[in-house]
């Protein structure tokens, strides 16, 4: 390993970035070099350049501006600008995050030019490889050298796949670190005024493919949503990916119904801890309701975040059965996690990724840096 080694970091969505910042700042009181490449697969500014003012990220070495398209082009488009911005930065270590296009194109990128890797939230399983974010989880997983896990069940998961215990530490959720570092700072009042909706409200996020992607599908997931806004007003930031999609399937802004531009990080989930539902189908909006105690419905068959319904204030619902799971959670009123928080949701996942990183940086022959039993 050289004197003064380098760590790049490749962030490419509004996840990423959430996921990166505790980690980057750890490594930066270690004294540890490092930047980070922007891919730009998230290029509205709302949806990356104000998180990285929100979250105090670093000016990024490179943006490769790749934008949105089928997940062939723009997969095509990063393993390209990928592989030119790595070996021209000739990193020591290359730190993923998440499961989005960019994850997976910048492991196949570093496994091709023998770069080690690193991924932050590892062993996240849905079981559907019918999900596009399922299939960059499992390759992702299989080629990096460090495996970071953000709860203990994926341990087991990384386990019966072959990964080595050796590669893998639990350390909690970063994305949880960055919530409790903004919770100071959370007030829903400005942002309801500013928006102009009531004091009492539901928020919707709706982007993923199988939601999205169709006419029928959007058309049946609006429906749905429409007959929540019968029972409360409901905000929707809209993200870019299916915002045309379903203005056709006719979510667009009504009496009850609030169709906004997609939020920066702290107004976001300063909306969200004042809701009394929130409505998803996103991973890390499962996460955050769970540390909130905001009563969350996911519209998904499955999860690949388990724990956030088994400790959370999680659950699972069809389009059809949201109207009615809806007038429930709002009848019983704000929902409390169901009992102690996740192992190592403590708020510091990202000092502990740091210091695994650090050490291995230095070649020291680390033992698993897990707080908890491997599951058998």
């Amino acid at each position: 390993m050289r004197e003064n080694p380098l760590v790049l970091h490749v962030l490419g969505a509004r996840p990423n970035f959430v996921k990166a910042a505790p980690v980057v700042r750890a490594l930066g009181e270690l004294g540890v070099r490092q930047g980070i490449i922007h891919t730009g697969q998230h290029y509205d500014a709302l949806m990356s350049d104000v998180f990285f003012a929100d979250l105090g990220l670093p000016e990024p070495v490179a943006n490769l501006g790749v934008g949105s398209g089928s997940h062939a082009k723009q997969t095509a488009a990063l393993l390209v600008g990928l592989e030119e911005v790595v070996q021209e930065q000739d990193p020591d270590l290359v730190v993923v995050y998440g499961d989005v296009n960019s994850t997976l194109a910048a492991i196949l990128v570093c496994a091709k030019l023998g770069v080690r890797t690193a991924h932050v939230e590892a062993g996240l399983r849905s079981f559907d490889r019918g999900m596009p974010e399922e299939v960059n989880r499992v390759v992702t997983d299989a080629l990096a050298d460090l495996l970071f896990a953000t709860s203990p069940e994926a341990l087991a998961y990384l386990a019966n796949e072959g990964v080595p215990a050796s590669k893998v530490h639990l350390v909690g959720n970063p994305m949880i670190d960055s919530l409790y570092a903004a919770l100071p700072t959370l007030d829903p009042a400005p942002v309801v005024e500013r928006l102009a909706i009531p004091a009492r409200y539901a928020v919707a996020t709706l982007h993923r493919p199988a939601n999205v992607d169709t006419p029928e599908a959007a058309k049946e997931l609006v429906d749905a949503v429409l007959e929540v806004s019968r029972q409360i007003p409901v905000v929707v930031p809209v993200h870019p990916r299916g915002k045309a999609r379903l203005a056709e399937a006719g979510l667009v802004d009504g009496e009850s119904i609030k169709v906004v531009d997609p939020l920066g990080y702290v107004d976001f989930l300063s909306l969200v801890r004042g809701a009394a539902l929130v409505v998803t189908d996103s991973g890390g909006v499962q996460e955050e309701t769970t540390v909130l105690g905001v009563p969350c419905l996911t519209l998904r068959p499955n999860t690949e975040r388990p724990i956030t319904i088994t400790h959370g204030t999680n659950r699972l619902v069809t389009p059809a059965l949201l109207p009615a799971a809806a007038e429930k959670a709002l009848a019983d009123g704000a929902a409390t996690p169901a009992g102690e928080l996740p192992v190592l949701w403590d708020g510091q996942a990202g000092p502990r990724i740091a210091r695994v990183i650090s050490a291995w940086l230095k070649g020291d022959n680390l033992a698993p840096a897990s707080q908890a039993k491997r599951p058998e």
